[in-house]
């Protein structure tokens, strides 16, 4: 078989890690398996250690693509918003959502993976990339409007953010669900 040149192996590389970060998210880390990261990448798990040193090695740049991919997303809205909401009121709008919600694997990696950190050990990578995240995710929050809100009020909108995703997504009752994702608007529109 033709050996692949250092670009094809850096595409596949980072195919693995953006797929991983889709499972990871949509699984949980502990539910994603070298093969079934490779193979969600198209790959075969026999070149894994060529890209990585181990599956914790691939599963913390999963996470790290995870929370990058969330601080652009919101990036975009604090330089673009429409000319009729802020880019707070946009994000608040597209975090609460029934599309968000019914989407982890695209989602916001705190809401999705708070879980998975949480039972890892304090200093263990995943718990410090995840650290690392949440708070590039506070200061990203804090820039939506441009004028830098607030850090303890944007660690405290985040957190009720976060926490009503989760709650809604957890609900087996679909009108209490749809009620959390709208009492959380609606609290965090009348706090601005």
């Amino acid at each position: 078989m033709p050996r692949v040149s250092r670009a094809e192996a850096q595409q596949h590389r980072q195919e693995v890690i953006d797929h991983t970060a889709r499972l990871i998210r949509e699984k949980g880390a502990d539910q994603v398996s070298v093969p079934r990261a490779m193979a969600a990448a198209g790959l075969t798990h026999g070149g894994f250690y060529r890209h990585f040193s181990s599956k914790d090695d691939l599963i913390v740049q999963a996470l790290q693509a995870a929370f990058t991919e969330r601080r652009e997303a919101m990036d975009r809205l604090a330089e673009a918003a429409p000319a009729d909401r802020s880019g707070r009121a946009e994000f608040l709008t597209r975090y609460l959502s029934e599309l968000h919600r019914d989407n982890p694997a695209g989602g916001c990696a705190a809401a999705a993976l708070a879980a998975d950190a949480i039972r890892a050990e304090p200093g263990a990578p995943i718990r410090r990339a995840f650290t690392e995240g949440l708070s590039d995710l506070v200061d990203g929050f804090r820039q939506l409007d441009g004028d830098a809100a607030d850090r303890s009020t944007a660690i405290a909108e985040l957190s009720t953010l976060v926490g009503a995703i989760l709650l809604a997504r957890a609900s087996d009752d679909p009108d209490l669900s749809r009620e959390i994702l709208t009492a959380a608007r609606q609290h965090l529109d009348a706090a601005s």
